[in-house]
């Protein structure tokens, strides 16, 4: 998308125009089905041209699209769970991304399969996730060492998200409540084991 060409003259009609794109290729998305500019130029009403000034390829467009995908941002899940202690306050977490991920299921394996064919270097995935568990571990500073607080970040992640939904559906074969039940499970005995044992009163 050339981020010049939005910002020059009618800037909330392009803007609305993004948007329209957006949502319809989203629609296409949840539809699981195969599709190209074409189905977006018929699905939207806009012309092949308009599209195309805005997205220069179907992989661009679905790359945007699958991104777009409304998401809480990391503070808004924070300031959700604030409540609650640290294990549970990222169980709430992985809830959230989990459903997301379910409930976008199609849409997600899409994207996931078009950011899949560019370089790692291009693409970086999973951004909100990270983040919302870094600030979910911020007001542990000093409790937590640094190598500790590392670790279950990441290892928390891995057990959220698209990627976890492929593991336990695809390859376990579980259904999506046990995969959405062993994915919680897993990550409820990692922090419970480590926040036992590493947490300083």
């Amino acid at each position: 998308m050339n981020k010049e060409y939005l910002s020059e003259g009618r800037t909330r009609q392009k803007m609305a125009t993004r948007k329209q794109i957006l949502e319809q290729t989203q629609a296409l998305l949840s539809s699981g089905k195969t599709f190209g500019i074409e189905d977006v130029v018929q699905q939207s009403g806009l012309s092949r041209a308009t599209v195309y000034r805005y997205f220069p390829n179907i992989d661009a467009l679905v790359q945007e699209a699958g991104l777009d995908i409304k998401t809480a941002s990391p503070e808004m899940l924070i300031k959700r769970t604030s409540k609650y202690d640290l294990q549970t306050q990222i169980i709430k977490i992985q809830q959230y991304f989990n459903d997301l991920a379910f409930d976008n299921e199609e849409a997600f394996r899409k994207y996931l399969g078009t950011v899949l064919g560019q370089s790692s270097l291009e693409v970086k995935r999973g951004a909100r996730r990270v983040k919302s568990l870094r600030l979910a571990m911020d007001n542990y500073k000093g409790k937590l060492d640094n190598d500790t607080v590392d670790k279950l970040i990441n290892a928390a992640t891995v057990l959220m998200g698209i990627e976890a939904l492929i593991v336990t559906r695809d390859v376990c074969g579980l259904s999506k409540q046990k995969s959405k039940k062993t994915l919680q499970w897993a990550l409820d005995i990692i922090l419970s084991d480590v926040l036992k044992t590493e947490l300083k009163s």
